[in-house]
């Protein structure tokens, strides 16, 4: 953890925000997320102590981002040392959301093959973003009629993602880096990094900002194909997707009944589900 933050002397003004966002270390192992919040905040002008004194607030209604990328960014600036305060990352409302939707395979762009065939499986293995980062390709093992996974943490069996799964082995077959990639999501295209390359392992972040893109996408095609008679349904399911991220669909994974992977999420899945049942009471 970096230093706490203090406020600056009365009589030591503090330095131009450029200078003092250079001169503040960033936290250990958010190197990146504390560069886009740096440059974020340097858009309006605002010092890292400016910033803690008027929080988010500011820079998240100009970036226009969402009750999740505040609380991330908030995090980010207190593993930092900046005494911002607390942002809860915000429940999936409603607790029950309709999902297959992001499972289906419309076409065969492997951006889109990739990205149903990871909802498929975190449908019924909600596994953390962090975990899916690292899955390897020989841990997923397709049997007649279900896969298998295997990891150092036990072994699951995954009903409903075999279809998913073999559209995307296909669609990688024709490309010879993702082919070779041990990744079961790898880098599609060369990211700004220098150690970046097609079939490379791909950051937190940039599988966030893949399932964003997909679950845009999908609202998109919702609302451009539903009949007349589905239409309101299909919008209403459209707006929930386009405000939805992985770490609210895989809380709403667990509170259908998927079973925990790891801890994290686990208690506020119950927690939605419990609240669900005493407002139907």
């Amino acid at each position: 953890m970096s230093r706490a933050w203090q406020q600056p002397l009365p009589e030591m003004p503090a330095p131009a925000p450029e200078r003092a966002w250079r001169r503040w270390p960033a936290p250990p192992g958010y190197e990146t997320q504390w560069r886009r919040l740096a440059e974020a905040a340097l858009e309006l002008g605002v010092g890292p102590d400016e910033l803690a004194q008027t929080g988010l607030g500011p820079i998240a209604t100009a970036r226009e981002w969402k009750p999740a990328t505040v609380a991330l960014y908030s995090k980010v600036a207190r593993y930092g040392g900046l005494a911002l305060p607390r942002a809860p990352t915000p429940e999936p409302d409603p607790v029950q959301l309709d999902l297959r939707a992001l499972t289906e395979l419309r076409d065969q762009d492997p951006e889109h093959v990739r990205a149903v065939a990871w909802c498929a499986l975190a449908l019924a293995w909600p596994a953390p973003v962090g975990m899916f980062r690292s899955l390897r390709r020989d841990q997923v093992h397709a049997g007649s009629r279900r896969l298998v996974l295997r990891t150092d943490d036990g072994e699951w069996v995954v009903p409903g993602a075999l279809t998913a799964w073999h559209a995307w082995e296909s669609v990688r077959e024709r490309y010879p880096a993702l082919a070779a990639s041990p990744w079961v999501l790898p880098a599609l295209r060369r990211g700004p990094g220098l150690d970046s390359r097609i079939g490379g392992r791909l950051s937190n972040q940039a599988l966030q900002v893949t399932f964003a893109k997909h679950a845009g996408r999908t609202a998109h095609h919702l609302r451009a194909t539903a009949p007349p008679s589905r239409y309101a349904a299909a919008a209403e399911l459209a707006a929930a997707y386009r405000e939805l991220s992985y770490d609210s669909f895989r809380r709403l994974a667990l509170a259908a009944g998927a079973p925990p992977v790891s801890a994290r999420g686990v208690v506020r899945a119950a927690r939605s589900v419990a609240r669900a049942g005493r407002l139907a009471g």
